[in-house]
């Protein structure tokens, strides 16, 4: 079911997987040349990486995909570690690679548009990394507010077909020949729901939870925590001291980020946790 995939940048513990999921997602279906392709989305250098890998392990996928790559600017990392992909795989090797966009940051509104259609936006914004690193913002567009029931009796609108109409945002004609529009009966949109994906980035929790506190965010997730939190238990233990030190060396991120957001809950991510995001009211 997977249609979209996001890179946030081009470190091997975000990047090598790749090549094995869209074979093992090839595994699990059949070929079908209707199927619309598997987007993916990541920093420029990405459709090079994908194609040469695939390329050299002689692997054929059942499905089309298309690599969208984002052209970074160098103030994204130290000036020392910026690399131009631009030139990767040009000329006859790039024909044979996957279609795709090559997407240039939108200077006005200093993100990249990734998404677009009638119920949500996917954005790219830049980072600072030792590579250059993007997040990723998921924003649903307003929701139409609900029906005013009393209105629409006071005005005679009938039950059925026309409150869909009207709940579509558009005009209806009733048989006494008078027009009723969507504004007259609707209450005010209700807001989207909007998620926001930060890959590696510098600092620290309490920079973090800034940027939450700056973004207005309701839940600040930290994930993707350094192996030095997490040692392994010493073989035959079972839950050792190191595990139990890389535990509340975990804690104490968790503490220093609720800190800054003066008690607010902030939430260790693990892996496969899933975050139900309730609609706005």
């Amino acid at each position: 079911r997977i249609t979209k995939i996001f890179i946030t940048h081009l470190h091997g513990d975000h990047l090598f997987g790749l090549p094995g999921l869209l074979c093992t997602l090839s595994l699990q279906s059949g070929p079908d040349a209707s199927k619309a392709p598997v987007d993916i989305y990541g920093p420029l250098g990405l459709r090079s990486f994908l194609w040469r890998s695939l390329q050299l392990s002689h692997s054929q996928l059942l499905f089309p995909y298309a690599v969208h790559e984002l052209v970074p600017t160098p103030d994204q990392c130290p000036a020392e570690e910026f690399r131009d992909f631009s030139g990767l795989d040009r000329g006859e090797a790039l024909a044979q690679g996957p279609p795709g966009r090559v997407l240039h940051l939108d200077p006005g509104e200093d993100s990249y548009l990734l998404v677009e259609d009638e119920q949500l936006v996917v954005r790219a914004f830049r980072l600072f990394h030792r590579v250059p690193s993007f997040g990723f913002v998921l924003e649903e567009k307003p929701r139409p507010g609900k029906l005013n029931v009393q209105k629409l009796k006071d005005l005679g609108v009938p039950p059925g077909p026309l409150y869909g109409q009207l709940k579509g945002g558009a005009a209806v004609l009733l048989e006494n020949g008078a027009t009723v529009c969507p504004r007259e009966v609707l209450e005010p949109p209700l807001p989207g729901r909007k998620v926001c994906v930060l890959g590696d980035c510098s600092g620290t929790p309490g920079m973090a939870a800034r940027l939450a506190q700056r973004c207005r965010a309701r839940r600040l997730v930290l994930t993707h925590f350094s192996q030095r939190y997490r040692p392994a238990a010493p073989h035959g233990h079972g839950h050792g001291h190191g595990q139990g030190q890389g535990q509340a060396e975990l804690a104490e991120l968790k503490r220093q980020a609720e800190a800054v957001l003066d008690g607010q809950e902030v939430t260790l991510a693990e892996d496969f946790m899933t975050i139900e995001i309730p609609l706005k009211k």
